[in-house]
């Protein structure tokens, strides 16, 4: 009924200043047949290569679990029986189970740009392969093992030594974009998640909200990022803001959610929340270190030029702190306020910044 998949050779190019994934697709390929309901399905192999190029040393081509050059991916096409001339999307999978992210194929590079932007970094996450269909691009990033949100949201809160150590390499990707010209904006918990079954090594999952900044100005007009997350200068103004702090600020969040095991500002109603926000006014329990406390009060200022910049926030003193000379029967005191939630105000879809 259906001969084969046609499919072409094509190059996937970001005129940016690192190698593009080179995207190749064997043509008149034909898998297996086998019916599923009213419908048939293939399977075909694709190989992609990540090619080398001159200064770009340390980025690395894509390699398959034998370590083999390339990567051998299986993708399943469901065409409907009822018309030769009409496919539905592909469902897409790799044998190493990345996550895949859907792009309209008419923006896709303009969205992943920020990741052709970048040196490789090993706290964010790399593509791992792109498949071009007839109106989609099927993106896939390398494997994770859950997000910090949902982390802390199981542990409560983190010992200050876990929380150090994965805040130094959140903080790291954050500074390693500012450094190559790039705001995150929509930064949180959930953005991030563990490259490890282990949980000890945490990474960006993806920069498809991040914005590439045509020099050294990160002024920024829009009003981009969850409710909880967001920075008091982005409600006070309808001017520009300062890209860069308004992620400094959002670290603070991050660092003051994985320490108490709550948001620092919170209310289930939105104009509550920000006023609260605006003011900059919150409680840091008494039994973090004292170390702990000053970089929380560093980060979260109201004024953004007072804040740390990421890169000062790695050489504070709070990463070197002795951990096992704390008074670890400490815990931070019972309080009545909204816990790390499961939806509702982390959900990127919420509505009040549309």
């Amino acid at each position: 009924m259906f001969g084969c998949i046609y499919i072409d050779i094509q190059l996937v190019t970001v005129p940016l200043t690192h190698s593009a994934l080179r995207v190749t697709r064997k043509q008149n390929e034909r898998g297996k047949e086998s019916p599923v309901g009213g419908a048939l399905s293939w399977t075909a192999a694709l190989s992609y290569e990540k090619p080398q190029r001159a200064g770009l040393a340390g980025r690395p081509g894509l390699r398959s679990r034998a370590g083999a050059p390339g990567c051998s991916v299986a993708v399943s096409v469901t065409r409907s029986s009822s018309s030769s001339s009409s496919a539905t999307d592909a469902h897409t999978h790799t044998h190493a189970q990345g996550r895949s992210h859907v792009f309209d194929i008419r923006c896709y590079q303009e969205t992943l740009a920020p990741c052709f932007c970048l040196p490789i970094h090993s706290n964010i996450n790399q593509i791992a392969e792109i498949i071009l269909g007839e109106t989609k691009a099927y993106v896939f990033f390398e494997r994770s093992h859950g997000d910090m949100h949902s982390f802390v949201r199981t542990c409560k809160k983190l010992k200050e030594e876990d929380a150090a150590r994965l805040f130094y390499q959140i903080v790291s990707a954050v500074a390693h974009c500012h450094d190559g010209g790039i705001v995150l904006r929509d930064l949180k918990l959930r953005k991030f998640v563990f490259n490890d079954g282990e949980r000890t090594k945490v990474k960006l999952e993806t920069l498809e909200d991040a914005y590439v900044l045509a020099g050294t100005d990160d002024s920024l007009s829009d009003k981009h990022g969850c409710p909880a997350y967001v920075s008091p200068e982005i409600l006070n103004t309808n001017g520009s803001y300062s890209g860069k702090a308004a992620d400094v600020w959002s670290l603070g969040v991050m660092l003051y959610t994985m320490l108490v095991g709550r948001y620092p500002f919170h209310d289930i109603e939105p104009s509550s929340l920000f006023s609260k926000i605006r003011r900059g006014q919150f409680n840091i329990p008494e039994t973090l270190s004292p170390k702990a406390k000053c970089l929380i009060r560093s980060i979260l200022r109201r004024e953004p030029s007072e804040r740390l910049t990421s890169q000062e926030i790695l050489d504070h003193p709070w990463f070197s702190t002795d951990f096992n000379a704390l008074n670890s029967g400490c815990g931070a005191k019972e309080v009545s306020d909204q816990l790390v939630p499961d939806v509702n105000m982390d959900e990127d879809t919420d509505p009040f910044f549309n």
